[in-house]
């Protein structure tokens, strides 16, 4: 066979080009997806804020799961932003995989991936509220290379490259551990998107020494934890746009995460629930043991 192979597949990104960009952001080059993801929050999210009209809003699977016209629109800006930024990339946004659940399968395959929340926290946002932000994280073969969680009404631009630490708008951030003896703040799943098993492991935070309360946006919740400003979250859902950005976030603040069997969280699924991320390793285990015991 002579010419291009019809088995390869122009699109995808070289082992040269990946591995440059990839060394571009692991040595700290993370201008350029910066700019990506406040251009398309200027664009498609700000402008609608407190603008909402009411059929600008849908339900998607109950009251607390909600759609509006800018998480979609982000998600497609965001999408031919980024995958321009890397030509052969793919997006699994959360719009994207509710249209079509099996773009979501792209986190298991070889093209490097951008996991994408374009309204973490819309509740919030159709309420009018400061409380959302927009996640991006890149991985490859199931492991994250480095996130951006954006916070525009409360302009901060929290990024985390793998091995080389976790910022916000540019000044270095540790999570720190608990103060010895007090009680653990912890930020859980809101009881609509549990399982009876679930609801059960989450009731044992309800002890001496712990202090739960419903999330916000994961997103936000997440960056409070590397922050040092929230001491744990525990959630009973696993899509990777909730989590992907912020477990990445709070891993090179200094944290770490567990799954009910002890396991560190798996973005490509199959993870035992409910999972935590908190400060540091031995508070990551002392709630996993608390949700085991529930």
């Amino acid at each position: 066979m002579t010419g291009h192979s019809e088995l390869t597949d122009p699109t995808a990104p070289s082992a040269d080009a990946f591995g440059a960009f990839l060394a571009h952001v692991l040595a700290g080059g993370t201008s350029e997806v910066e700019e990506a993801v406040r251009k398309a929050a200027a664009a498609e999210i700000m402008p609608r804020f407190r603008q909402l009209g009411a059929e600008e809003i849908v339900e998607k699977n109950g009251p607390h799961d909600l759609v509006t016209v800018a998480d979609r629109a982000a998600e497609a800006h965001l999408t031919a932003s980024l995958t321009a930024l890397l030509p052969g990339s793919v997006v699994v946004g959360e719009e994207a995989v509710h249209a079509d659940p099996a773009v979501y399968e792209a986190l298991k395959g070889d093209a490097p991936v951008w996991i994408v929340d374009p309204v973490d926290g819309t509740r919030q946002f159709v309420h009018g509220e400061a409380g959302f932000c927009t996640l991006v994280a890149l991985a490859r073969h199931g492991e994250l290379l480095a996130s951006w969680t954006y916070a525009p009404v409360l302009e901060e631009l929290a990024v985390a490259v793998r091995g080389g630490g976790a910022t916000v708008n540019g000044e270095v951030i540790r999570s720190g551990s608990p103060a010895p003896g007090a009680a653990l703040a912890i930020a859980t799943s809101h009881p609509d998107y549990t399982t009876p098993d679930q609801k059960r492991a989450l009731l044992g935070l309800r002890t001496e020494g712990v202090r739960p309360r419903p999330c916000g946006s994961a997103g936000l919740e997440y960056l409070a934890v590397a922050k040092g400003e929230l001491d744990a979250v525990a959630f009973s859902w696993e899509y990777a746009w909730d989590h992907a950005a912020g477990l990445l976030l709070v891993a090179e603040a200094g944290g770490t995460d567990r799954t009910l069997t002890g396991e560190r969280y798996r973005i490509t699924g199959g993870n035992a629930l409910p999972f935590t991320a908190a400060r540091d390793a031995a508070t990551a285990e002392w709630v996993r043991s608390l949700l085991g015991a529930g």
